[in-house]
């Protein structure tokens, strides 16, 4: 097994381990004095310093919390008990897809021995095989959901995650590129679509697959890529005159900046403009505002066949 926690690994900082864990800096002091954990050093000047596997644990504890425990049940397990009941509960909790844990065995390997070109020439020949919707949905969601849990259990070191991430996006693009344009002629209304995410989320994969499920179904995409500043995903919104603002919100980020980002996007895109949210983020399950439609990749198709029989309906009104 790969382990990238090391005895000589730098400590990080508390704005470290908020970025890293999506545990709020706030949380983790309250945790500090209600569970004595975590237990942070102090650096010469008494600013808290975390060791390498506290935040490996708290990733843990709070990749539990996303899934429904309560922080003071969990925390004071040991990172392998942990480990096992994340494994154990992710496993219960997943919606049944096509691809099974063989399916993905040989995509681990290949991402486990770092063979980067070997990962993407048989991602390619599977998305052959599979056509691009089928191939987001059946192969590339489980295998970005299994790639995750090696990264929050230890098997994979954050390089690792980031070398399989490089890849797919060098697959996904490339399919992206590839679908044909839709029929000028066509009488389907063609939503046009911004996607993006917020300043504080960083990670991407799951907006790339949203697009490419997107673009398979005839809607105009336009991507900002990652960590748009609110202002300037309105003014690009106003601007390319979208119909739709589409974010993702991962697991990582803090619940509080996804409803507050949400709420301020709403208050100043223009009132036509609808907001589409995905993502692992816990906000979007217990609190997301009525305001925001919230979609998982198999949700898109039947979204954009809805927002295409409002249009309709508005035209011949």
């Amino acid at each position: 097994m790969n382990n990238p926690i090391l005895p000589t690994a730098i400590p990080c900082t508390i704005s470290d381990v908020e970025r890293d864990t999506g545990v709020a800096k706030e949380t983790l002091r309250v945790w500090e004095r209600r569970y004595a954990f975590p237990k942070p050093e102090r650096d010469p000047f008494g600013e808290r310093l975390y060791p390498v596997e506290q935040v490996h644990k708290l990733r843990l504890v709070k990749r539990l919390i996303d899934l429904g425990f309560r922080p003071g049940k969990v925390i004071g397990y040991t990172t392998q008990e942990l480990q096992a009941l994340a494994e154990k509960t992710a496993t219960g909790n997943r919606p049944r897809a096509r691809g099974t844990a063989a399916d993905m065995q040989p995509y681990l390997d290949l991402c486990r021995s770092h063979q980067s070109d070997a990962l993407r020439r048989r991602l390619s020949q599977a998305l052959l095989v599979m056509r691009l919707r089928n191939f987001v949905i059946d192969l590339m969601s489980p295998l970005t959901t299994s790639v995750g849990d090696a990264w929050a259990c230890g098997d994979f070191g954050v390089w690792e995650e980031h070398l399989f991430t490089e890849t797919l996006q060098m697959v996904m693009r490339s399919a992206i590129f590839s679908v044909p344009a839709a029929n000028p002629l066509s009488s389907a209304p063609r939503p046009r679509i911004l996607l993006t995410t917020t300043p504080q989320e960083k990670h991407g994969l799951g907006l790339l697959m949203s697009e490419a499920l997107m673009v398979a179904d005839g809607a105009s995409c336009i991507s900002l890529g990652v960590q748009t500043p609110l202002p300037d995903i309105v003014d690009a919104a106003r601007a390319l005159q979208v119909d739709i603002v589409a974010l993702s919100f991962s697991t990582a980020m803090n619940t509080r900046h996804v409803i507050d980002a949400l709420k301020e996007l709403r208050a100043r895109l223009p009132e036509a403009v609808d907001i589409w949210a995905g993502g692992g983020n816990a906000a979007l399950r217990r609190r997301a505002p009525g305001f925001v439609q919230v979609l998982t990749l198999q949700d898109i198709a039947g979204a954009l066949a809805d927002w295409r029989l409002r249009a309709r309906q508005h035209y011949s009104a």
